[in-house]
Parts: structure tokens; sequence; C-alpha cells
């Protein structure tokens, strides 16, 4: 028994095929933009936290401990002890969420040709990383929703919140 003949095709307009042609246009711009807005805050986060870790994690820093001695708002000043001898004792001043208000003291790196230091350590360290936290939380919406990588989402929100929230713990 012979096979049948397979029906043709018909024909599809040239307004349909151009339609969806832009149809599948559009999404892949869509997807391009998600990929897009997920890499501009993913680098603006590492560019905000490194100004701040490069400090932190750097060798060859002036290193010592300050004294909280008066807090405003958002800035502490302090008294600057240097590890090294040589170094030379000074005023300083430190961001109010990085060390206690009582006068506790914390280790700290001054940031080159300023008066400001940075807290080191673990604690300081996750502070300053505290930027590239943030823009995970905010990239993975758009991870999830824009691309489709739920996965990927769910594993940048978990590192964000560790990152916030270990930061928060050791501070």
């Amino acid at each position: 028994m012979p096979k049948p003949k397979p029906k043709p095709k018909p024909k599809r307009s040239r307004t349909r095929r151009v339609g969806e042609s832009a149809f599948g246009l559009l999404l892949l711009l869509g997807r391009a933009v998600a990929a897009v807005v997920v890499l501009v805050l993913l680098a603006a986060g590492v560019r905000t936290s490194w100004g701040t870790a490069q400090h932190v994690l750097l060798n060859g820093r002036e290193q010592g401990t300050v004294t909280a001695a008066s807090c405003g708002e958002d800035v502490c000043r302090g008294r600057f002890v240097p590890e090294l001898e040589g170094g030379r004792e000074r005023t300083v001043r430190i961001d109010a969420s990085q060390v206690r208000r009582d006068g506790g003291e914390v280790d700290v790196a001054v940031v080159p040709g300023t008066d400001e230091v940075v807290r080191t350590g673990w604690g300081g360290g996750l502070h300053a990383w505290t930027p590239l936290g943030g823009a995970l939380l905010l990239a993975s919406p758009v991870m999830a929703g824009g691309l489709g990588l739920r996965r990927t989402a769910w594993a940048a929100a978990g590192a964000g919140l560790a990152l916030l929230g270990a930061a928060f713990l050791l501070l």
C-alpha cells in the first residue's frame, strides 16, 4: 500500500511572517535588557563595595585601633593609635555604623590621604561588601523573571541575604 502524500501546508501571509519575526525579536530584546540590568546592578555593587573593601583587604596600609569619643548621626570621631612604631597618633573619623558608640575599641585601617578609617577584620570586611549583597538581592528578581534563571536567582538572593545578615551580626 503506497503512503499517502502529505497535504501541502498553507502558505502564511507576509504580514504574519513579519509579525512572528517581530515578536521573536521583542522576546530576545527583553532578555537582553534584563541581562544588561543584572550586569549593571552587579557591577555597581562590586564597584561601590571595592571603594571601602580595598582598604580592608590590601596589606601595606597604616593600621591600628580607634576608640570612638564623640559620635554624631553618621560619623564618629576618635583617637587613632597605630600598630607599628613610628606611626603618629591623631584624631580620625569613622562611619558610625562600624563602631559602638559607647567608646569601644576597634581595629581599623587608615584610608590614605585622609583622616578617615575603616574597620578591619571579619566585621569590617563584610560591612565593606554590603553594597554587593544589596545588589545581589536587587538583581535576583530580574534574573528569575526576566531571564528565567530561577535557581540562579535563589542562589543570588541567598548569598545576598547571608552577606547582609553576617555583616549585621558581626558589627
